[in-house]
């Protein structure tokens, strides 16, 4: 185990773009137990930034489910009522000499594939600046395209690597893997990967627990680090929840919502045994709860591999 010298502080961010389920507990699991058995605080983010796929009463719906499995925190924060915040970083980035660090942006994902020198996979995309230096502020963006976005603006000098405390080192060229990333979909600066850094930040949070798809979203989130003057916290990165196609949790694999499970009279130490167990922390058949797991807790014993739901 990495050796934490400051005082631990965890986090639990919970999006309300769907309800919550057991790979997002699974992982929340994890960020708990390993706050609590360093004695460390624990905060809870919604983060709501990602309005159109907002669904109304999904935030209330995963706090009434983390608080039946047994899930305690110390703080709570909304991240659409900290949007001053966010501003204020945003023009830190603008205001930056010899030359901005953000700017608007109007390409849209077409034309961002369409610029492609190599085939790409997944969600990851490199920019090549075609709007870098193209408009003089947000509202000239908005002349050409209603909806323009925030870009960082990345150097060709710009690698960054790290010790994650679960995943290893990792590594990435971010000018040549991602170029120029987006930041926000919003004038001022609201959008998650800026808010997440400031929110971070701000909250003291000393290590990121959080599923393994977003590893390589942090080099550019170090990046923004930087540029702000703000500390990098500790990561660790743990593998997904799939089914037994490999792929992420989706309806195709039976609904695995806490609050369906509980509608057909699952018992909260019955999910929790199971996701322990698929840690290594206690037999299979099992039951617990999170006060119990503190003192059995070890990162060690979760396989690096994602974790295969079976209905």
């Amino acid at each position: 185990m990495v050796e934490i010298l400051e005082k631990y502080v965890g986090r639990l961010a919970p999006s309300p773009t769907g309800a919550l389920h057991l790979g997002n507990v699974r992982t929340f699991m994890i960020a708990y137990l390993r706050a609590r058995s360093l004695s460390g605080r624990i905060i809870l983010r919604m983060e709501d930034l990602d309005h159109p796929r907002d669904k109304p009463g999904a935030d209330l719906q995963a706090i009434e489910d983390l608080r039946w499995l047994g899930f305690e925190w110390d703080e709570e924060y909304v991240q659409s009522k900290r949007k001053a915040l966010y501003k204020d970083a945003l023009g830190k980035l603008l205001s930056h000499t010899p030359y901005p660090l953000a700017y608007p942006c109007i390409c849209s994902r077409k034309d961002v594939e369409a610029a492609q020198s190599a085939p790409h996979q997944g969600e990851q995309l490199y920019y090549p600046g075609i709007c870098r230096d193209r408009f003089s502020s947000w509202a000239q963006a908005s002349n050409v395209k209603i909806n323009p976005c925030w870009r960082f603006r990345v150097d060709n000098d710009d690698i960054i690597s790290f010790k994650d405390n679960f995943a290893g080192i990792f590594e990435m060229d971010v000018a040549k893997t991602l170029g120029d990333f987006p930041l926000a979909r919003d004038e001022f600066g609201a959008g998650y990967t800026l808010a997440v850094v400031v929110d971070d930040a701000a909250m003291g949070v000393t290590e990121v627990v959080r599923a393994d798809d977003l590893l390589a979203a942090t080099p550019p989130q170090i990046l923004i680090q930087r540029a702000l003057n703000l500390p990098t916290p500790q990561y660790c990165h743990v593998p997904l929840v799939v089914g037994e196609d490999g792929k992420r949790l989706a309806k195709r694999h039976g609904d695995t919502r806490i609050c369906a499970l509980r509608a057909q009279g699952l018992r909260k130490k019955e999910i929790i045994g199971t996701l322990a167990a698929s840690c290594g922390w206690i037999e299979k058949g099992e039951d617990a709860t999170l006060e119990e797991l503190i003192p059995l807790f070890d990162l060690s014993t979760i396989p690096h591999e994602p974790f295969i739901w079976r209905m």
